[in-house]
């Protein structure tokens, strides 16, 4: 097979950046080891900055996004005994929306049959060869038979575990890493949210988030140490933690409910340089991880497969090379940025095992100083809803 882009992956960043290319009329093949079933059971994020409502509404795959979306004027941070707002409508002109990775993926595999983007499932030892050459591809296994996918540019948005970095030589590529003593204990519930906005606590026994799916779906999170066992949270449990951490003004409007998904997640902050080595490109969490705090990790891939897309456009379009030249710069630049949020709110929000009273005096100091300050407020509302593309 031939096609213009070969696309490693059909998570978020793979549709969306096929999406963005058939609809510019450039040819592209999404290749995916997972089934759609697999990669719909995925629990991820739900807050989507305008960055990324902005391409979906673009693209015009947003009638459920529309429908079903819940625009945020802002969230709150709870140190124990208060709620500190941030004003995110206010402070920037901007909503967050709260919707569902796992339903912006099901909507973008809706779309695909119709909108001529095909994705090939269920393709077994995907391997890169001739990246830096100008002739690379994709060689995979399906039903016992080898295939082989031409492209002038193969873009891997296959996640941290996939083939796509592993291609890049060790001596070209670097890593950027800090792995956090603890996971965030998940429960996903059919029962309305405690409050109408997301809720960021700081308590002496640790990290609690109130969130939601819709209005009557909730994901709550506590931090947890990385020894900690699921099976040893019960349900029960894990609600009383949640209504202590959490405050008592949250905790008098939680309801309880049955789990429908509970797991552990741990945490890392992940970068790696280049995001592009020679006629291939890393997207999303094949390039980055960042910790769920502040809900970057989607939108930072819409980011990416709207730099890469613009390139490859100008590229094929116009001969232009500049865009797919300077591409790993200009995504680097807003990943280390967002990066950047992601580990400065993780800070600020966890106790740290290895910190001290200092430590906790100076995360009352720069709440105390969050609470008093429109300049500081103004600041994390503008990474939250998104920094400019």
């Amino acid at each position: 097979m031939k096609t213009q882009v070969v696309i490693i992956g059909a998570g978020p960043a793979g549709l969306l950046l096929g999406h963005l290319l058939r609809a510019e009329g450039i040819a592209c093949i999404i290749i995916e080891r997972a089934t759609p079933e697999y990669i719909l059971g995925r629990i991820r994020a739900g807050v989507l900055e305008r960055t990324t409502t902005d391409l979906l509404h673009r693209l015009g795959i947003d009638a459920r996004l529309n429908a079903e979306g819940m625009l945020e004027d802002g969230f709150a941070l709870a140190d124990g005994e208060r709620l500190i707002r941030i004003d995110t409508l206010g402070l920037t002109g901007k909503h967050v929306t709260v919707y569902g990775q796992t339903e912006v993926t099901r909507d973008l595999m809706d779309a695909a049959p119709e909108r001529g983007l095909e994705i090939i499932y269920e393709a077994a030892n995907v391997a890169l060869h001739d990246i830096e050459t100008d002739a690379p591809y994709v060689s995979f296994e399906k039903d016992g038979t080898t295939h082989r996918v031409e492209g002038g540019f193969i873009a891997g948005c296959d996640g941290y575990h996939g083939p796509s970095r592993q291609a890049i030589p060790k001596n070209v590529g670097r890593e950027f890493e800090r792995v956090y003593p603890f996971g965030w204990l998940g429960i996903l519930a059919d029962v309305p949210p405690c409050h109408h906005e997301l809720i960021y606590a700081n308590h002496e026994r640790g990290f609690a988030l109130a969130s939601m799916r819709s209005k009557t779906r909730s994901r709550y999170y506590i931090d947890v140490p990385l020894t900690e066992k699921i099976e040893d949270w019960s349900d029960d449990r894990l609600w009383d933690e949640l209504s202590v951490r959490l405050g008592p003004e949250a905790a008098a409007n939680i309801t309880r409910g049955p789990a429908i998904e509970k797991s552990i997640a741990p945490l890392r902050s992940y970068v790696f340089e280049p995001m592009r080595h020679g006629n291939l490109f890393l997207a999303g969490d094949a390039a980055h991880i960042v910790p769920p705090t502040g809900a970057k990790g989607l939108n930072l891939a819409a980011s990416d497969v709207t730099y890469l897309s613009d390139a490859m456009k100008g590229y094929f379009k116009r001969n232009d090379r500049n865009g797919v030249a300077g591409y790993s710069q200009k995504a680097l630049a807003r990943v280390w940025k967002a990066e950047r949020f992601s580990w400065s709110l993780t800070k600020l929000m966890h106790r740290f095992p290895q910190d001290g009273p200092f430590e906790r005096r100076m995360q009352v100091a720069e709440l105390d100083y969050i609470a008093s300050s429109e300049a500081a407020q103004t600041a994390i509302a503008e990474n939250y809803v998104g920094l400019p593309i």
